[in-house]
């Protein structure tokens, strides 16, 4: 077929490249498609009548549908399979189900995702169809209406994942922070609590998102004790800024943990205490008390930063000095995690990306709406999340073990018979 090509490298329907991508996408979808369905068939050959004819056979194509992706939207027609086979639990025909392109399908998730960052920007469900029709070359699937579903349906995950049980998951260490964003709360100074935590399998989760008051125990004592009541053990280890009301809160619902304060904010509290001549030497001193090689080592460090600056400055090294207990308190785990305690930085680098998405949002929109956005955007990254290093170290932790120096010294009993 031939194609005319303007001087600038556009055809009648657009950029020719765009054309050739989603020419090229649709093709791949087809192809890996008809593989997914030939896997499958193969797979189940051996499955036969008592005339021994097979049992599980290709069917032709289903009708063309258009499939929006992020290479623009292309017609598929899907292969058909005839499954005869009968499942003996329910005594239905059993179905083939594709894991690439699921059934009524119009969008890839990865387009589901933009969307709560449009939203974010403040960008009107109105709005959507014209701003994505430039991007994916059609409007197909991205009316208005579908967009109100689509944050209907996000608000319904929200509540599900604040409601699910906490019983059947054990959190071993867990990060606090209250993290304030731009976007449509109802209060100015509301904040949007965030609790992630690590799994007995060194894996990281999200445990607990909602809106309240970054210094208020109530909120947090709130977001605690509804943790507890669906299930939520006691973590071995909280790390979070100490000018939260999250300490109060936890002392409170789980008075058995041990709490750890973030050095990132730790260093910015001591940092704004000093002139800013001091501040590079003040920097590097503290640097070198959480980058001690042991917690000998770092209380050595903590009385070298109270001699050199007690004198001139004893607000800042009072700062330090008081807190000592709970800044230090990560080195009594195996050196392998310190520096994931040692900071809040899960937290503050996952919600990042979520500030620069919400610098300009101050149009209408419900709390709910606004926090359901900025859970699907967590969600999404979670995914990407990695877990801490040497996870098997986890639960030896939960059991009860014991390190010094950052060095396994005892192993519980339970885990080593």
């Amino acid at each position: 077929m031939l194609t005319v090509v303007t001087e600038d490298g556009s055809t009648r329907g657009g950029s020719l490249i765009d054309e050739i991508v989603q020419e090229g996408a649709r093709r791949m979808l087809a192809a890996a498609l008809e593989a997914e369905v030939d896997a499958y068939i193969a797979e189940l050959a051996d499955e036969k009548d008592e005339r021994g004819r097979r049992l599980v056979v290709r069917n032709g194509h289903h009708q063309p549908r258009n499939v929006t992706t992020a290479a623009g939207t292309g017609e598929v027609k899907a292969p058909r399979v005839n499954d005869k086979r009968i499942d003996e639990e329910t005594g239905e025909r059993k179905r083939f189900s594709s894991a690439i392109l699921p059934p009524w399908a119009r969008k890839s998730p990865k387009i589901s995702e933009v969307l709560p960052l449009l939203y974010l920007h403040g960008l009107s469900s109105g709005d959507f169809v014209p701003a994505l029709e430039q991007f994916l070359g059609s409007s197909a699937g991205l009316s208005p209406a579908t967009v109100t579903r689509l944050t209907t349906q996000w608000q319904a995950d929200h509540k599900a994942f604040g409601e699910r049980n906490l019983s059947a998951t054990d959190y071993v260490y867990v990060w606090a922070d209250g993290i304030h964003l731009r976007i449509r709360l109802e209060e100015t100074k509301a904040a949007v609590l965030v609790v992630m935590g690590v799994r007995a399998d060194g894996t990281k989760e999200l445990i607990a998102m909602a809106d309240g008051y970054r210094e208020s125990a109530e909120s947090w004592a709130s977001l605690l004790r509804d943790g507890a009541r669906r299930g939520m053990r006691a973590p071995v280890l909280a790390v979070g800024d100490g000018a939260l009301g999250f300490w109060n809160a936890l002392h409170e619902v789980f008075p058995e943990t041990r709490h750890q304060r973030c050095w990132v904010h730790k260093t910015a509290n001591v940092l704004d205490s000093l002139p800013k001549s001091a501040q590079p030497a003040a920097k590097k001193a503290i640097r070198d008390i959480y980058n001690a090689e042991d917690k000998e080592h770092a209380a050595r460090a903590v009385k070298a930063f109270e001699k050199q600056y007690k004198a001139k400055f004893p607000k800042a090294v009072k700062k330090i000095t008081d807190d000592e207990v709970e800044l230090l308190a990560f080195y009594d785990f195996p050196a392998e995690h310190w520096i994931h305690l040692r900071t809040t930085n899960p937290i503050e680098s996952t919600f990042a990306t979520v500030r620069l998405r919400t610098k300009v949002t101050k149009g209408a929109g419900s709390r709910a709406a606004a926090l359901a956005m900025v859970f699907k955007l967590v969600e999404s990254a979670q995914a990407r999340w990695r877990a801490v290093n040497a996870p098997h170290l986890v639960a030896l932790v939960r059991a009860g073990a014991r390190f010094e120096r950052g060095e396994l010294l005892e192993r519980p009993e339970t885990l080593a018979a």
